[in-house]
């Protein structure tokens, strides 16, 4: 290139190549990659497609942006119960993409992929004329017959979830308005503590075992607890009966249920949390319980599957809640 930028194939050499550690990449020097299957496991495959302005910040650091596009597809995996293996990436560069932004997008994909044991094994890299694109394909591994589908909720089964609810899209809100943490009285832990959770998600990948193990139903959060309790329950052609006081809370979001009941209810189902959402027999709920402990991903007991079409019933001790203040996210 003539702007002293490197082009394509060297970009992918000096940058990508290194991420691709998987053999199955062949180093990134072909037009695809081979992967064999192991033995006893079905291949979960989920693409996710992030947007500058749309679903992070375009001036949000390169680590972080390069995380996040990882860590929601890392999500679903998660709630199917699958184990990460691989990734392709399709990357669309702004006109003024920079090799110093690019080098640093790299660095976070390669610390997330230490830290989640998984690689880069192909894709593709293309000039946006709209703002940066980053398109992931993720690839993971579930024994054979094992992978959970949200379409298996029956009637008597326990709710659970992970995590705490509606951080993210606080943590949006107060990047949105200067002013927000100020007006609800949020301290700066508490600050800190949402904005956090919207730049960079926490995939529960350490749930997949026991989501194998003991889930009938199950998926991730993404469109927020409500939203997608309605697709859950859809699927399985039940109900979802939901206990607000039940629902695990940080700091930050019980400060706003208590002072700004219509805020809180915004960001409650705003979507971006991340966690999962399962259902268990009762008679396998204790269980699941602790094996999610063990596997350092405490799961919060939230409600009851009955019996029902497609709905979800949403109270607070006992007092019905009126589900039109939180439509959760919608991408158009």
């Amino acid at each position: 290139m003539d702007d002293g930028r490197p082009g394509e194939f060297e970009l992918i050499r000096r940058y990508f190549a290194p991420l691709a550690k998987d053999p199955g990449s062949l180093g990134l020097t072909d037009d695809a990659a081979v992967l064999t299957p192991r033995p006893g496991v079905d291949l979960v495959l989920t693409k996710d497609m992030l947007a500058a302005d749309v679903h992070f910040f375009a001036d949000d650091a390169p680590e972080a942006i390069a995380a996040k596009a990882l860590r929601v597809n890392l999500s679903d995996l998660a709630a199917k119960g699958a184990r990460p293996r691989g990734y392709l990436m399709g990357l669309a560069l702004p006109a003024d993409w920079t090799e110093g932004w690019v080098a640093r997008f790299c660095n976070g994909l390669a610390a997330d992929q230490q830290a989640y044991g998984v690689h880069l094994l192909g894709g593709d890299t293309i000039r946006s004329s709209n703002g940066l694109q980053v398109s992931i394909t993720a690839i993971g591994e579930v024994d054979t017959g094992k992978a959970v589908r949200r379409s298996g909720a029956r009637p008597g089964d326990i709710l659970f979830v992970s995590g705490t609810i509606g951080d993210a899209a606080a943590g949006l809100h107060a990047r949105l308005d200067p002013d927000f943490s100020r007006v609800h009285d949020l301290t700066q832990d508490e600050e800190r503590h949402i904005l956090n959770r919207y730049l960079l998600p926490r995939p529960r990948t350490g749930l997949a075992g026991p989501v194998t193990g003991f889930a009938t139903a199950a998926m991730d959060i993404s469109d927020g607890l409500i939203a997608d309790s309605a697709h859950m329950a859809r699927a399985s052609g039940v109900g979802l009966s939901i206990d607000l006081s039940k629902v695990p809370l940080s700091g930050a979001l019980q400060r706003l249920k208590m002072n700004a009941r219509h805020e809180f209810m915004r960001c409650f189902n705003g979507g971006d949390d991340y966690e999962i959402l399962a259902s268990v027999s009762k008679d396998k709920a204790a269980a699941f319980q602790k094996a999610a402990a063990a596997a350092g991903c405490p799961v919060t007991e939230v409600g009851l599957v009955e019996e029902g079409s497609g709905t979800v019933r949403l109270h607070d001790a006992g007092q019905s809640l009126d589900l039109s203040t939180g439509g959760g996210f919608r991408h158009f």
